[in-house]
């Protein structure tokens, strides 16, 4: 999800940071100075201006998708690593389309749209498919009404 919602946001699909890390010119960039690395560096590159992006809109010390904890953050970043990582990578930013199409999946039984910060509940349950799902879906409405929200959990 982490993925998607960073390919959607950068300024060639919904412009919500200035990134283009998966443009066909931003591999001609990375490729030379990251050989072997270069997916991870893009995934980095758009995780960093996410973060970023979001933590200017929440309070310190609340969490969102692109701010977990550090566990999980570690447990992501070895997931991007592996090959798993790479082929999900390859498909999921093809397009704009295909990325709608594949966080439009993850069904959500309750969809938090607004603009703006949104509280979703406690960090605890971050690994629950029902948090999840209504982080996916908060996302999805919010490219679709060409809104910007920030979900965010609370420890």
């Amino acid at each position: 999800m982490r993925l998607l919602i960073g390919f959607l946001g950068e300024r060639s699909h919904f412009a919500w940071w200035p990134t283009a890390f998966y443009e066909t010119s931003s591999r001609l960039f990375l490729e030379p100075v990251f050989t072997k690395t270069s997916q991870l560096a893009q995934y980095h590159g758009v995780l960093e201006a996410a973060r970023r992006l979001h933590d200017e809109h929440l309070s310190v010390g609340s969490y969102h998708l692109f701010r977990l904890p550090e566990e999980i953050e570690q447990d992501l970043h070895n997931l991007m690593q592996s090959t798993v990582g790479e082929e999900f990578t390859g498909q999921v930013t093809k397009s704009k389309d295909a990325a709608l199409d594949a966080l439009n999946s993850m069904p959500s039984t309750e969809i938090l749209a607004g603009e703006g910060p949104i509280a979703l509940g406690n960090i605890k349950n971050i690994k629950s498919h029902d948090t999840l799902a209504v982080i996916a879906g908060t996302y999805l409405s919010a490219f679709l009404q060409d809104i910007r929200t920030y979900p965010y959990l609370v420890n």
